[in-house]
């Protein structure tokens, strides 16, 4: 499917900052399920500084400054993403859950580790034994946990912020789709599997006939689990998703912290920052 993805963010500074120093990750990434066919990202003002690179996790980051007092600040990403994903599942995923732990020399066992966000712990272990049984294959263990996250916990925006922990969201049972991708990846570590966050977007109207999903109009976030082959497996706690073909992707890293669309320093004197975010992602007809 194809996409024109448009993430618009928008802050009014008042008083107006002295300098400030920026980071985005709008840009979708490029690998074997996507391809990027346009992307551009415009910054007003324009910035005295820019560096375009790819980060240790390989997303697109483009680093920006500002060395003059500003009012405002616009930051709008286009792009054209087409997902190329078959939807068919390797053949690692009926594999026993227990195959698909990593081994100590892997690259990937980084996201078998402990993150700054995303701590390992017995209460989040026990959330996942009710669905990884032992020798269970991975499919049916992973889409379970998924739904199991999808029916306890509530979508409530406004319940927690970016500081909100684990546990917190753990016990309160409440929260965003960021939260959902730290309580399932926070599973998937806590009994030895290499889960990774994964940030991106949804279409923002669904096909007819089809529901809204959570997350639209909005960045999205969801989970990826590593498979014995090396293979990655997509779930969506936050809409009961299994290995959907059609998200789009922007990056991936250990958790949110490590792929926020937007983070940076601004110096001013008690300035105070009003923010707008906006994402429309359109369907395009296919080639």
């Amino acid at each position: 499917m194809r996409y024109r993805v448009t993430h618009r963010t928008s802050y009014t500074y008042d008083p107006r900052v002295t300098h400030g120093y920026n980071e985005a990750r709008v840009v979708p990434r490029s690998f074997a399920g996507q391809r990027i066919d346009h992307a551009e990202l415009r910054i007003e003002p324009a910035p005295d500084d820019r560096h375009d690179r790819l980060d240790a996790f390989g997303n697109h980051t483009v680093f920006f400054a500002h060395q003059r007092p500003i009012e405002h600040l616009d930051v709008t990403a286009v792009s054209e993403v087409e997902t190329v994903g078959s939807g068919q599942l390797s053949l690692a995923a009926a594999l026993a859950w227990e195959r698909a732990r990593p081994l100590p020399h892997e690259a990937d066992r980084i996201y078998a580790l402990d993150s700054p966000l995303v701590q390992r712990s017995d209460a989040l272990a026990e959330l996942a034994a009710g669905s990884f049984t032992p020798r269970r294959p991975l499919e049916d263990a992973a889409a379970e946990l998924c739904t199991t996250i999808f029916r306890e916990f509530a979508y409530k925006p406004g319940t927690t912020t970016v500081s909100t922990s684990l546990e917190e969201v753990l016990e309160a049972r409440r929260g965003v789709c960021q939260d959902f991708a730290h309580v399932l990846v926070g599973c998937l570590r806590s009994i030895g599997l290499a889960a990774r966050y994964v940030s991106g977007y949804l279409e923002t109207l669904p096909p007819p006939g089809q529901p809204r999903l959570v997350g639209a109009d909005a960045s999205h976030a969801w989970a990826s689990l590593r498979l014995a082959d090396g293979s990655w497996l997509d779930l969506d706690p936050t809409n009961d998703a299994f290995a959907p073909v059609d998200y789009v992707t922007v990056g991936w890293g250990r958790d949110y912290g490590d792929v926020p669309p937007l983070k940076g320093v601004v110096y001013a004197a008690g300035a105070t920052t009003t923010l707008d975010v906006g994402v429309d992602v359109e369907r395009l007809p296919e080639r």
